[in-house]
């Protein structure tokens, strides 16, 4: 039965009594029911919990984060439903960006991470073909643009990005509001401002799922070989564009729910250490 409780005027939804908690946190144009088929398929063995990044829902009032606030808010939700365990993490898009971070500030609170489509996008090793540049650029100013807009004309702008990409949510629901961390990351580089993120260096039991039939990747290949030769963490790529989880949801949950089970094997010697 789904709980849910309000932490900072967020719905946070909980689904699930399974010994592990994991922490579900999307990207743009996003909710929290991207994660619908993932909770079906974990809540047996895991307690799940998710929520929509603040401003996300459709009617919430026109809200802005950066890295510092963003970080705040997951700490104290993470500190209101952990019941003082560490918990997993499942990010994607944005969720990775903010959740890297989060779990980087926090390890004492973070004992594994799922990482979807998103790597160390902000790398040099990170090459990219001149037409994923030109893409890259031109949707992340675009979504920019239409946050500062605003208004019908910020919300066409935005769900025509979505409808060119394919984002699984229903386009109605899709706003400008959602556009916060493009105009966070944008600014900074117009203004000349340090974002304040600290490089990637994922330190627990790391799952990388990522979609290869994309103009360009958000991951680069040294990042990838790093990740993949390390005890305990594991590498797929699928036959998807950036929304794995929604193109492929059997196998993805079938990869992540096996990759768990492993992984809570080398997390019970642990457990009975912080219970001992």
């Amino acid at each position: 039965m789904e709980q849910r409780q309000v932490i900072e005027d967020i719905d946070v939804h909980i689904e699930g009594d399974g010994e592990h908690t994991i922490v579900m946190i999307h990207g743009w144009p996003d909710t929290y029911r991207l994660w619908d088929s993932q909770v079906e398929q974990l809540k047996s063995r895991y307690r799940c919990v998710r929520f929509s990044l603040p401003g996300y829902e459709l009617g919430q009032p026109r809200q802005y984060h950066d890295l510092d606030s963003m970080l705040t808010l997951f700490d104290t939700i993470i500190e209101s439903i952990s019941k003082g365990k560490p918990v997993t993490l499942l990010l994607h898009d944005w969720g990775c960006v903010f959740g890297y971070q989060y779990a980087m500030r926090h390890p004492e609170k973070v004992n594994r991470i799922v990482g979807v489509d998103i790597g160390d996008a902000s790398s040099k090793d990170l090459v990219l073909p001149a037409k994923a540049k030109a893409i890259l650029l031109g949707y992340q100013l675009w979504l920019m643009l239409a946050w500062n807009l605003g208004g019908k004309v910020g919300d066409w702008m935005t769900r025509k990005m979505a409808t060119i990409f394919g984002a699984p949510g229903e386009i109605s629901r899709i706003h400008s509001g959602m556009n916060y961390p493009y105009h966070w990351r944008w600014s900074s580089v117009f203004m000349k401002r340090e974002l304040g993120t600290k490089p990637l260096d994922i330190q627990v039991p790391f799952l990388f799922i990522y979609g290869k039939d994309k103009v360009g990747m958000f991951h680069s290949s040294p990042w990838q070989r790093k990740m993949a030769d390390i005890e305990g963490n594991k590498v797929v790529g699928l036959s998807t564009h950036h929304w794995v989880m929604a193109e492929q949801p059997e196998e993805f949950n079938r990869i992540v729910g096996q990759w768990l089970v492993e992984a809570d094997a080398l997390l019970a010697p642990l457990d009975l250490q912080n219970t001992a």
